[in-house]
């Protein structure tokens, strides 16, 4: 049945409470199970075998020994994945990613696993496999990468996107372009210009929990994994059309996740258990070391980006563009392409190019990070207005309120934008305490806005009404930013039940059909309108219930505060009916009563959010210490809102973290160097001081109740808050991303 998806302003009374979390008990007990928690009957053990080199030729691989140790079940290479992909090139860069096939293409990349009785025996094995390699030249670094004289990762790759197209290959994969207006002309009317070049290093996305699963393959040709993942079903359809399976013979249920933040919508090792497992015939459980967590499963980009601004006088862009370079690893992907499209996303502008390369490189193949691509991009630009604010002398709000984008405006890369929360957040922080608060010695402040796009996307849902009045509510969108207890808010809400009297929880994908990954800020936004959906359906049927049950025509009944009315003159007598009430009758009025949806979510509504950051440098060691932070940001309507305010606070968290200390440390021989939390050091409590929040609610015309996804945007303005506050500090534009104590006393002593 469809509904109206428009938003409509009513009283709610579950929506924007702060209930208890319905999962918390089981995770601080050790109740809930992860992906390494998992165990089957007889299942093995797994490891991979990971090439040490960065970029070499594999000429042989013997594993006849390891065959022939004692307790090895079996051993597996590329000849037992094979090609299976029709000429997809992307899931052809999944299969060779999962096991390296004619080259290792960076440190860490697998070319054999094997599955043993334990890990002793497995680790054993794995000494015992001969691979022969030809050692080829390497490039890590973006710029480097596309220099004539670069070894070459991929001779099939031809550069698309520009005119005349290119004869020769290279390691730039593809050129995407963004805009509209004059650029050159704009740039004529400027009174001031600045011009830039801004880098960022490798960061990783630091979930707690390594990649880990446990997959059975069937002598009848079915298969079940068990897996740490945000998308089972994409899962389920990458490991089948891999393994050359029959999608609905392949179960795949997903655990609790210990950390996603994007990297874990991307198949990694999967496809490798499965094979094991077939190949075994027996359960075979693979858990990645945390070392293999950092040197083979996916990191963000590293970047070089230009940026040209510019403005009047009276600080009105005239023009900018920017040239975006991103690594993708060594497999062609669209990074550049995401960030050519977020850079100037929060701004009204006349004259605008932008312009993304895809650039391969020895690195591990790149994964999302939440709001992919976005926080290089805002780094860049907004470290560039800040230089321009300063040239022009024009406070650094003023100058983005007046050029904010607002409803109507066309955006930098494309569509025109409905009501949008750009300008409101701005003015937040104008009249925010934090902007006025006065700032000690060696202390700087900046500030700096971000967007993402948000996604809906394939959404199917299933609400079921017990005997009892409870609901069961089975969602296939993995939790991963608190959306059971969003979701069971919200059909209470809708049915006029009780929080505590609905039960949410994550299908599996032989229990529900088909939903996208759990990405894009998608949880709460796409499920909660199919549980809307589901629980109005609910209602219709438990109308109809109610009629039965009154012998009244179902035209004369309403629903309204959790009950079903009976509406005119002549029903005075009839009292309400709840839902406990209807549901106590269900088996002899027509039996179960549940809501089903299944729907493609659209109208998302794009997220804007504003940034403040204090920070205090110390001139003699470079040491930087954030000692201040505020978040603004658009929510849409907070469901939850202590949920909404953690994902501010996680978001700004990480991007202060990847802003002064994150990055991949690469030696000269491509190795990478810092493979642990030991050297790779994310932040921890002492690092941050506690991160404001203020949530502001310009609803979504999009969704019944004004949602907005909430997830990603708050970690795209923390890089250029924090290098704006720094730069505010030690009176240097700082150009480079971790602005780490090295770089800040280089950058003081060239200043002298």
């Amino acid at each position: 049945m469809s509904f109206d998806t428009g938003y409509k302003e009513k009283a709610l009374n579950a929506v924007g409470t702060r209930p208890v979390r319905p999962d918390g008990v089981d995770k601080v007990t050790g109740r809930a199970r992860y992906g390494a928690d998992y165990n089957m009957p007889g299942q093995l053990v797994a490891r991979v075998l990971r090439s040490p080199h960065a970029h070499a030729r594999i000429l042989r691989i013997d594993t006849s020994q390891a065959e022939a140790l004692k307790g090895v079940k079996a051993v597996v290479t590329a000849a037992d994945l094979p090609d299976l992909t029709e000429g997809d090139a992307s899931l052809f860069a999944i299969l060779d990613n999962c096991m390296a096939r004619t080259k290792a293409l960076y440190d860490g990349h697998a070319v054999a696993a094997v599955a043993a009785i334990d890990a002793h025996v497995a680790r054993k094995a794995l000494k015992l496999i001969e691979v022969d390699y030809e050692v080829l030249p390497h490039v890590v670094d973006v710029d480097q990468a596309m220099a004539s004289d670069a070894p070459v990762l991929d001779e099939t790759i031809i550069t698309k996107g520009v005119t005349p197209a290119p004869d020769a290959p290279s390691n730039v994969f593809a050129h995407s372009e963004f805009g509209h207006g004059d650029v050159a002309a704009g740039f004529a009317k400027a009174d001031e210009i600045v011009e830039r070049t801004f880098k960022t290093e490798q960061t990783h996305q630091g979930y707690i929990e390594p990649h880990a699963c446990v997959a059975s393959c069937n002598s009848d040709g079915s298969a079940e994994m068990w897996v740490c993942t945000q998308g089972p079903f994409v899962y389920r359809q990458v490991c089948a059309d891999l393994l050359g399976l029959e999608v609905s013979k392949l179960k795949v249920t997903s655990s609790e996740i210990g950390g996603g933040f994007g990297g874990k919508t991307h198949v990694w090792a999967e496809p490798v258990a499965l094979a094991l497992s077939r190949k075994a015939g027996r359960p075979v459980k693979l858990v990645m070391s945390r070392d293999e967590v950092f040197r083979a499963s996916g990191p963000t980009s590293a970047t070089s980006i230009d940026v040209k601004i510019g403005a009047t006088k009276d600080g009105t862009i005239t023009a900018a563009e920017a040239t975006l370079r991103y690594t993708s690893g060594p497999y062609p992907d669209t990074w550049a392409e995401t960030g050519a499209m977020t850079a100037f996303a929060c701004y009204d502008l006349e004259n605008v190019k932008t312009v993304g390369i895809e650039v391969l490189v020895n690195r591990p193949k790149v994964a999302a990070y939440r709001a992919p691509s976005a926080p290089m991009a805002a780094f860049a630009v907004e470290s560039a207005i800040d230089s321009l604010v300063h040239k022009i002398g024009i406070d650094a709000v003023d100058f983005r309120i007046k050029n904010a984008a607002r409803e109507g405006t066309r955006s930098s890369y494309g569509p025109v934008y409905g009501p949008i929360g750009i300008g409101p957040t701005l003015e937040a922080a104008k009249a925010h305490p934090h902007m006025s608060a006065p700032l000690g010695e060696n202390q700087g402040r900046g500030m700096a806005c971000g967007f993402w796009f948000n996604f809906g996307g394939q959404t199917c849902t299933d609400l079921n009404i017990s005997a009892d009045g409870t609901v069961t509510l089975s969602v296939g969108t993995v939790d991963v930013g608190g959306s059971r207890a969003s979701l069971s808010m919200i059909a209470a809400e809708e049915l006029g039940i009780a929080y505590e009297d609905v039960k949410a929880g994550v299908a599996d994908t032989a229990s529900l059909g088909y939903n996208d990954m759990t990405d894009g800020s998608r949880g709460t936004f796409s499920s909660s309108m199919a549980t809307i959906s589901a629980a109005r359906n609910a209602i219709a049927v438990m109308k109809q219930r109610a009629a039965l049950m009154w012998d009244i025509p179902v035209e004369d009944i309403e629903w309204k505060d959790g009950q079903a009315h009976a509406v005119g003159a002549s029903h005075d007598n009839l009292a309400p009916l709840s839902v406990k009430d209807i549901a106590a009758k269900a088996g002899n009025t027509g039996g179960p009563i549940a809501g089903h949806s299944e729907l493609v979510a659209d109208g998302a509504g794009v997220s804007f959010g504003t940034h403040i950051c204090d920070v205090e440098v110390d001139p003699e060691t470079g040491a930087t210490r954030v000692i201040r932070y505020t978040v603004i940001q658009d929510a849409g309507k907070a469901v939850h809102p202590a949920y909404v305010e953690g994902q501010y606070q996680g978001g700004a968290a990480q991007g202060i973290g990847w802003a002064l200390n994150e990055e991949y440390i690469y030696g000269d021989d491509g190795r990478l160097q810092n493979a642990g939390f030991l050297d790779y050091r994310i932040p921890v409590c002492s690092d941050l001081p506690m991160i404001d929040t203020q949530i502001l609610e310009i609803p979504n015309p999009n969704h019944p109740y004004g949602v907005r996804g909430v997830g990603e945007t708050s970690i795209v303005p923390p890089l250029a808050a924090v290098a704006n506050a720094v730069s505010d500090a030690v009176g240097v534009r700082m150009t480079h991303v971790p602005i780490s104590p090295p770089r800040i006393l280089a950058a003081l002593k060239e200043r002298g």
